[in-house]
């Protein structure tokens, strides 16, 4: 079985895409396939229950192709496994019915079976701690390590691939492990949502009440998901309200600030706001290198006697600066190209194997492209970015914009004073200046400028 599970894995990861595939198909075992029946084992009520919705078809397909004839699939929990298995063994034999097609809920669901699978790789100590995200790993240990709740809620927020859901899941496992009989639930806001609407439909919202507001610590992923839903919306703020009222934790994770989600409820905001609320900034070279690293070390174990030249590591840290999934990445395809074709692994090798990622990661912003975001995102017309106008509202963007340039291009400062508007080099240089020190004292302009540069780079 675990080699027909193998082969139906690889086929799946690329079916649904490697983040679907880590939450909802890894965590999955086959336990055998009879009379054309697969009996998928889960290790939870939630997963069981949203896999055979969403991609029971797809691993129908699979399994068909690989040892067909397979009809259709079975998701058994292992909880629920391991009672039929004490049933059996303490009762008369008699004959079997046959395996339900698909799995059904049961009357109650436990807190554990709603709880999103916890990834084992993803821990504090493993956690590469630089400037930019040394904060948001700051607060996540406090909370982690329990005592008097002092964030509530802990939200924090980033781009892509910045190691939110890393913090997010290391938090989970040492709440669980410093407080064995905490009751912690884990999930994304689809995932909350999703069963919001399971249990309207089954008319048993007073159980979903019940189960989320009587939990531990309630950690909730990708909140901006439930933006523009309104039900939704309304019983995540009172599940929110009551859960603060009895003192209980509470930790969101988003891809901007509550300030910035469109279409989620002002009250919703508000709440949002009144904890500690954490940028995890775009990575920088340092914080890129010590990744790259430790990732090495990992990888070393996994590849014994591989070379990797010096000057390799930084070659990266410097060339993908995209987010740190997009590096891990590159460097796993390295070191396992470099493994198949049993060569040590050089700058050369490196441009080699790497060509398509390194391209994508030299995308060019123009100056006129981050005149026109910026000119977006504080609501004024272009032609103000190259025009005359004085007043702070038009001034201060058209500096942003100018210290972008300078950061974003590799265009000197003469060349971005004629593309905005023919204003001499010193006036630029005055910009940059005036918003460096602006940065480091203003909070709100710092949030605008990487939210500008990540919309620029993505």
């Amino acid at each position: 079985m675990d080699k027909i599970w193998g082969q139906a894995r690889e086929e799946l990861q690329k079916i649904v895409g490697a983040d679907s595939f880590a939450t909802w198909i890894e965590p999955l075992r086959l336990s055998g396939v009879n009379e054309g029946t697969a009996v998928i084992l889960c290790p939870t009520r939630f997963l069981s229950d949203w896999v055979s919705r969403h991609y029971s078809d797809d691993i129908l397909k699979v399994l068909d192709r690989i040892e067909g004839p397979v009809h259709r699939i079975s998701f058994e929990t292992r909880s629920q496994t391991s009672r039929q298995v004490a049933a059996a063994n303490s009762e008369p034999k008699r004959p079997a019915p046959r395996a339900a097609a698909t799995a059904t809920a049961t009357a109650t669901a436990t807190d554990d079976e709603l709880t999103a699978p916890l990834d084992q790789r993803f821990t504090f100590d493993n956690f590469v701690v630089g400037k930019p995200n040394e904060l948001a790993h700051a607060a996540a240990r406090r909370v982690a390590e329990g005592g008097p709740v002092t964030f509530n809620p802990l939200f924090l927020y980033g781009g892509v691939g910045l190691g939110k859901t890393h913090l997010m899941h290391a938090m989970a496992r040492e709440i669980q492990a410093r407080q064995p009989e905490a009751k912690v639930l884990y999930l994304s806001a689809e995932q909350f949502m999703y069963r919001f609407v399971q249990a309207l439909r089954d008319r048993t919202v007073m159980d979903f009440k019940e189960l989320f507001r009587t939990v531990s610590v309630l950690m909730v992923d990708d909140v901006q998901f439930i933006a523009g839903k309104d039900s939704t919306q309304e019983e995540f703020f009172h599940t929110f309200n009551t859960l603060v009222d009895q003192g209980k934790q509470i930790i969101i994770s988003a891809d901007r600030a509550p300030g910035e989600i469109k279409d989620m409820e002002e009250r919703i905001k508000s709440r949002l706001q009144c904890g500690l609320v954490v940028d995890l900034h775009p990575t920088d070279y340092e914080l890129r290198l010590g990744i790259l690293q430790s990732k090495t070390d990992t990888f070393r174990t996994q590849y014994p006697g591989l070379q990797l030249a010096p000057g390799v590591l930084e070659f990266l840290a410097h060339r993908i600066t995209s987010n740190v999934r997009v590096l891990e990445g590159a460097l796993q395809r390295l070191f396992a190209f470099a493994s198949l074709m049993g060569r040590e692994i050089t700058l050369d090798m490196t441009q080699e194997c790497l060509a398509d990622i390194l391209r994508a990661n030299d995308r060019k912003v123009s100056i006129e492209e981050i005149q026109r975001k910026v000119a977006e995102h504080y609501n004024i017309r272009l032609s103000d970015m190259i025009g005359p106008k004085r007043v702070r509202t038009v001034a201060r963007p058209r500096q942003i914009a100018m210290y972008l340039a300078k950061q974003m291009t590799s265009r000197s400062l003469p060349e971005i004073g004629r593309r905005f508007g023919g204003r001499d080099h010193t006036t630029i240089m005055h910009g940059v200046r005036k918003i460096e020190e602006l940065r480091s004292a203003d909070r709100s302009l710092a949030e605008d400028i990487d939210l500008l540069r990540r919309l620029l780079e993505a």
